[in-house]
């Protein structure tokens, strides 16, 4: 359940329009929903602000069914991630609303209404790494961040991102997605005054071990205000840039609702 609709609840339970007895039908499922196979954390919106995500990857195509079922029936935004073809047309059949994302292997619902924040600027070194870009571009979009995109700019010709330097100086965000050497985040690092949220990717040749030499590039930048994200997870840089996007938004409200309850 998301926070303005818990919000919405207790204020029709005092306003007489709602009984006591229909309000808890209606938390009965809080704070999680044990379907035998998982428990379904619908309590994550409140806390967190933003619904349990669905990782469809090691899991049965019935099992996925069984749990986006529950929790599109909440109404809100829903994220499925790593779903191959056959498993998002499965979700799909649930909810005209959903979409897949093929490049991202996502399958998405956005909130009926949203209003995106911010700016995080989403850069790749190549085309090859635009799937990891794709997935956390998504992500954000659907958790409430303006996204733009800044793809193949890689250091084999880095013109093309000195070029483009000023839409890395406007982002509040910037997520950095590279295979091979992994060098782009640390070269984009130097440049900005924003976060950088580094991924490495599993792209490159016999030595790039599937990741492992991006990812242990980006470990050791000699740039300051870099984090690094796991190999290809895409989904995890697009949730840190979103949460790092909205932070004053989030301290705007913490803020008014302190005044209040003084």
């Amino acid at each position: 359940m998301r926070p303005e609709k818990l919000e919405q609840l207790v204020r029709q339970i005092r306003q007489g329009q709602v009984t006591v007895d229909q309000a808890l039908q209606r938390l009965r499922s809080l704070p999680f929903e044990d379907l035998g196979f998982a428990s379904l954390d619908h309590h994550r919106s409140l806390r967190q602000g933003f619904p349990e995500v669905v990782l469809c990857e090691g899991k049965t195509t019935a099992q996925v069914v069984a749990i986006a079922r529950s929790f599109i029936k909440k109404r809100g935004p829903f994220l499925a991630t790593r779903a191959e073809p056959a498993v998002a047309r499965a979700i799909c059949r649930l909810d005209r609303r959903a979409r897949y994302h093929a490049d991202a292997r996502i399958v998405a619902i956005a909130p009926s209404s949203q209003k995106r924040q911010g700016h995080v600027l989403i850069v790749t070194a190549g085309t090859a790494d635009v799937p990891v870009a794709e997935e956390a571009r998504i992500t954000a979009e659907i958790m409430g961040s303006h996204v733009e995109r800044l793809y193949d700019v890689g250091v084999a010709g880095l013109h093309r991102l000195l070029g483009k330097k000023e839409r890395l100086f406007d982002a509040r965000v910037i997520i950095v997605a590279a295979g091979m050497d992994g060098v782009l985040p640390s070269v984009v690092g130097g440049l900005v005054e924003c976060p950088v949220v580094a991924v490495p990717t599993s792209r490159g040749y016999g030595a790039s071990f599937g990741g492992l030499a991006a990812l242990l590039t980006m470990l050791n930048s000699c740039a300051a205000g870099v984090g690094v994200m796991n190999i290809d997870n895409g989904f995890g840089a697009g949730c840190l840039a979103h949460r790092i996007n909205i932070l004053d938004t989030r301290l705007d409200r913490r803020e008014m609702r302190d005044k209040r309850e003084r």
